[in-house]
């Protein structure tokens, strides 16, 4: 059972994730609006692309971009069926494993990347100096973009 000098410190991490969750929630809207209307993609797709192309071979195993994703697999065996069918990516079987199905990047995709990047990045800074701008969000972004430094 919780000792009273414990509710001041669980009320204020609640506070502070409120404040997280407000600002990923406004943030994630903002960029997913500008991806769709700019480049005809999602947020979840864009960030699909941006971990296939970091990856050292250009391609991870389905799972591991479950996983960076923060999708289940049948979510992430969706998302890359989309990007097949858009021509930015494409599923190849593991020649070692035939169990094993990777995401592969395409040259396409890697265009696309590229392009919404540069979305990805201005609506991301503008949004973080809008939320600036809102006191019960302002402490949230300085922490953030302090912790980055």
């Amino acid at each position: 059972m919780a000792t009273a000098p414990d509710a001041p410190a669980r009320t204020s991490d609640q506070a502070a994730w409120g404040r997280v969750l407000a600002l990923h929630a406004r943030v994630e809207r903002e960029l997913a609006t500008a991806l769709q209307r700019r480049h005809g993609i999602g947020l979840s797709e864009y960030r699909s692309l941006e971990h296939l192309h970091r990856s050292e071979s250009s391609e991870l195993r389905m799972q591991d971009l479950a996983d960076r994703v923060g999708l289940g697999q049948s979510s992430v065996t969706r998302l890359v069926g989309r990007l097949e069918a858009a021509g930015f990516a494409f599923k190849d079987l593991c020649p070692t494993d035939k169990r094993g199905v990777y995401a592969v990047i395409t040259d396409e995709g890697r265009d696309r990347y590229q392009v919404a990047r540069a979305t990805y990045a201005e609506v991301l800074s503008s949004a973080l100096n809008t939320a600036m701008g809102d006191p019960e969000l302002a402490a949230t972004v300085q922490a953030l973009r302090v912790a980055q430094s």
